[in-house]
């Protein structure tokens, strides 16, 4: 399990690459804290993670959100990215030590009985409650759709970050979502009544205007069924653009994709690139950066800003 500092002891670099004075207090939690555990009906935490009448905010530049499919099909990695997560945590702290955190699951809310769970931001240890919250339900009605969408509503509507510069909203999944918003959903999970028929490409363009949205694609289905696994990318593609859609290798190599990143986009790739290579062989390396291969590793004062004229149905917050 990775703890919020975590020891290098058994690293491949010998523990040569360090995180540094600050993991200390991590390393207490971690080492005093019972283990995560993410079984497949797991249930969540809801007085953390209830969506209904929630508004979450962050004055952070560098807000990042963290959206997990915990439905069936994504069978073993929901647990896998999970306890991951603090790896992510304390490697991009290094670079933005403001950096507040959003975890997240997303499953199919036309069967499943969580089909949203939001957590509140967050920063340093207070991220492992936030983490425990999570369930994985291991649902979804098996239609190659997921609610990502309400997901996606959920952050467009209720998430709040006024000072952001560098924000991400990153989706870990594999399917597609469904093509509107469901406004029976929406009353139910969130409160909120739709007046209008809401489309969720829309949804996906508004929330391009406030973050850098990536969808970060699992194989489809336990033997990689290419064919799924190609219709549901070019889905996501149409919406978010083709360089939105990355590819994941494995589920343990998942979150040094998310890493990676966020850190082109920083201009810290190389650090995270040491990072990984304290932990696993070049080969490893090779597989992250294959799926990173088309983002341009340049840092950016301002990752997203509002584009002149631009068709938002709110404003930005």
């Amino acid at each position: 399990m990775y703890g919020w500092g975590g020891s290098t002891a058994g690293w491949k670099g010998s523990g040569k690459y360090d995180y540094g004075s600050a993991r200390a207090a991590y390393d207490k939690i971690a080492a005093s804290a019972p283990p995560r555990a993410y079984s497949r009906k797991n249930e969540p935490d809801m007085k953390l993670v209830d969506p209904r009448g929630k508004t979450i905010s962050s004055d952070s530049a560098d807000p990042i959100i963290i959206g997990v499919d915990v439905t069936g099909s994504m069978a073993s990695w929901p647990g896998e990215i999970f306890d991951r997560l603090p790896l992510l945590y304390q490697t991009l702290a290094k670079y933005r030590p403001d950096a507040e955190f959003s975890f997240c699951a997303i499953g199919d809310a036309t069967c499943d009985s969580f089909p949203l769970q939001v957590n509140d931001f967050a920063k340093g240890v207070d991220l492992e409650a936030k983490l425990k919250a999570l369930g994985c339900e291991g649902g979804g009605g098996g239609q190659i759709s997921e609610s990502y969408e309400l997901f996606g509503y959920f952050m467009r509507e209720k998430c709040k970050t006024p000072k952001a510069t560098s924000p991400f909203l990153l989706i870990f999944g594999d399917e597609k979502f469904y093509p509107d918003v469901n406004a029976k959903q929406v009353k139910h999970w969130i409160g909120d009544t739709l007046q209008d028929k809401l489309s969720s490409k829309q949804v996906w363009t508004d929330l391009m205007q406030r973050f850098n949205v990536y969808y970060l694609q699992k194989p489809y289905g336990s033997m990689h069924e290419a064919g799924t696994t190609k219709e549901v990318k070019e889905y996501w593609a149409d919406a978010l653009g083709s360089q939105r859609v990355i590819d994941l290798p494995s589920m343990d190599r998942a979150v040094d994709v998310a890493m990676g990143l966020i850190a082109k986009h920083w201009g810290e790739y190389d650090d995270v690139k040491k990072s990984v290579k304290a932990r696993h062989d070049s080969k490893v390396l090779a597989k992250v950066d294959k799926s990173l291969r088309h983002i341009v590793d340049k840092p950016v004062a301002t990752s997203v800003a509002p584009k002149t004229g631009s068709r938002l149905t709110r404003p930005l917050a």
